[in-house]
């Protein structure tokens, strides 16, 4: 018997290009940062401001794995998204003081049982289960920003069994990455491990089993998934 009633959970961790481990400790996914996304979705990017939800640090999936197919849809999408995973945090960050807190980067998809979701919209309740299941979020590596410098520029793609299906710029984000983890620092304290998935463009459809996402940034290391 251990310290505590049950098995204590594992660390969820991502590998960097360093001889230690990135240990998540919780994710944080913005909603309708993409103007043409926010369209797409039928909002109004004039009057729908981005907002925050969550998935668990258990949710991520290793780049190269394959995800299972998810119970209780028949509509499953990936959303390609920057994620800035956190070195230092705190409250009320200014946006200034962003940038130094950022280790790394990575590629992510937000993986969306969207049949669900556009249920629990219809019916005004939560749609956690259509965001927060189970391998919900594959993630590549993380490229330290001592590598990168600050991204905030640069094509971000989402490519199906080779056809491309979303293709932006970093750039059309409606918040960028400092402003977005200012405002998400007003509503909780940000602390090291924190990952932040920064939105999706437009483009988002379904996949099916057999599937192989190749989803990039520039200057990243590509994510490449296969639906099981």
């Amino acid at each position: 018997m251990g310290n505590y009633a049950v098995a204590e959970p594992q660390i969820v961790s991502l590998l960097s290009m360093s001889t230690r481990p990135f240990p998540v400790r919780r994710i944080y996914c913005v909603g309708r940062n993409y103007a043409d996304h926010v369209k797409e979705m039928g909002g109004d990017p004039a009057k729908d401001e981005p907002f925050f939800f969550m998935k668990p640090a258990d949710a991520i999936l290793q780049n190269g794995e394959t995800m299972p197919y998810p119970p209780g849809t028949s509509d499953l999408q990936p959303e390609v998204e920057l994620v800035v995973a956190m070195n230092l945090g705190g409250k009320n960050i200014p946006p200034e003081k962003v940038n130094d807190m950022i280790f790394g980067y990575a590629v992510g998809l937000d993986m969306t049982r969207r049949d669900l979701q556009k249920g629990f919209k219809e019916k005004g309740q939560p749609w956690e289960m259509s965001k927060a299941f189970d391998f919900s979020a594959p993630c590549s590596s993380i490229t330290p920003e001592m590598y990168t410098g600050v991204v905030a520029k640069g094509p971000i793609q989402l490519k199906v069994n080779g056809q491309l299906r979303q293709s932006a710029d970093l750039g059309d984000m409606i918040w960028g990455v400092p402003e977005l983890i200012s405002k998400l620092s007003h509503l909780v304290e940000i602390v090291p491990g924190d990952l932040i998935f920064t939105g999706t463009p437009a483009g988002v459809g379904p996949v099916v089993k057999g599937d192989k996402i190749e989803a990039t940034i520039a200057g990243l290391e590509p994510l490449l998934i296969e639906i099981g």
